[in-house]
């Protein structure tokens, strides 16, 4: 059972929803829970009873609950054909917002948010052939296009179908961290996709857009355990291999030598925890397989560019 807090998830379902908009995210919660996640899936609408753009007939949803801070509401997209007679329960929206709560809309769904008037001097995307048409409806919107997803002010949309899995994704990260993000895109048999403005890296993300399970099981080893120093040996038989077979298809799979991926990764934990202040440099490179501080001083300034000493006063 999950030690974090619960999230209740509202996934408002309005008519004629498109089946992937809601699967996909929905999915990527779901399969977070199972790596220590805590979300409480609720399909939520405005009648008991709702026909999906596939023809698809959902019943038994739940009627709109009062909104808490802690609440996330999805919008899936819905068919653009019937845009023009959607209804939306524009009140509660606003009022899912003012309470604390963050709402994320998939693909047309921006309509939606639109109509309550969340995306009014807001920045904001949606499918590729809907951003004129949201544009021109709802001038006040900032909407930009050849954007994956779009944070404004806690009111997330995203571009069209499988980006919302994408967004779901991001949500999860930026809730969980990188390297749940990894374990559940690789549960969906995804690639990570980061919007084209995200200018932060991360090891736990990077070279993981390969489907080979035995090299999996060595990144997650690694990241999970910094402090340790592995022989190819004991990396081999995590991947059930032999150290020669591991380095030549680790290296093919990722790009990079298992060993270099773990000073990598060790010089990724080094940097989380040197935001802690309390914190020393000895510490720190314990914690991270390093001989000792002087050694972690100078790959750090190798990597960075920069001293640790004054990337932490500048955090401080």
């Amino acid at each position: 059972m999950s030690t974090l807090p619960l999230r209740r998830v509202l996934v408002l379902l309005l008519d004629r929803v498109h089946l992937l908009d809601l699967a996909g995210p929905v999915q990527a919660l779901y399969e977070a829970n199972g790596f220590g996640a805590n979300y409480e899936l609720h399909h939520v609408a405005q009648t008991p009873k709702i026909v999906t753009g596939q023809g698809l007939t959902l019943s038994d949803l739940e009627a709109l609950p009062t909104p808490h801070a802690t609440d996330l509401v999805l919008i899936p997209g819905m068919e653009s054909s019937t845009l023009h007679k959607l209804e939306v329960p524009g009140r509660w929206l606003r009022e899912a917002h003012a309470a604390g709560a963050t709402l994320a809309s998939i693909c047309s769904g921006a309509f939606a948010l639109a109509r309550a008037g969340l995306l009014d001097g807001r920045q904001c995307t949606t499918h590729w052939k809907l951003t004129e048409r949201l544009q021109k409806e709802f001038p006040a919107a900032r909407v930009h296009e050849n954007r994956l997803y779009v944070e404004d002010s806690r009111v997330l949309t995203s571009a069209g179908v499988a980006a919302g899995i994408d967004l779901a994704l991001a949500l999860l990260e930026a809730e969980h961290g990188p390297l749940m993000v990894a374990k559940v895109a690789r549960e969906m048999v995804v690639y990570l996709r980061r919007s084209g403005d995200h200018g932060q890296e991360s090891i736990y993300l990077d070279h993981r857009t390969h489907l080979h399970p035995g090299v999996h099981r060595v990144q997650d080893w690694l990241v999970q355990h910094p402090e340790e120093k592995p022989t190819l040996e004991r990396l081999g038989r995590l991947a059930a291999m032999s150290p020669r077979n591991l380095t030549r298809v680790f290296q093919k799979a990722t790009g990079i030598t298992p060993k270099r991926f773990a000073a990598q990764v060790k010089l990724q934990v080094a940097k989380d925890l040197s935001q802690n202040p309390e914190l020393t440099v000895d510490e720190i490179a314990s914690r991270c397989g390093f001989a000792d501080a002087r050694q972690l001083r100078r790959l750090w300034k190798q990597s960075f560019g920069s001293t640790l000493s004054s990337m932490r006063r500048g955090a401080a």
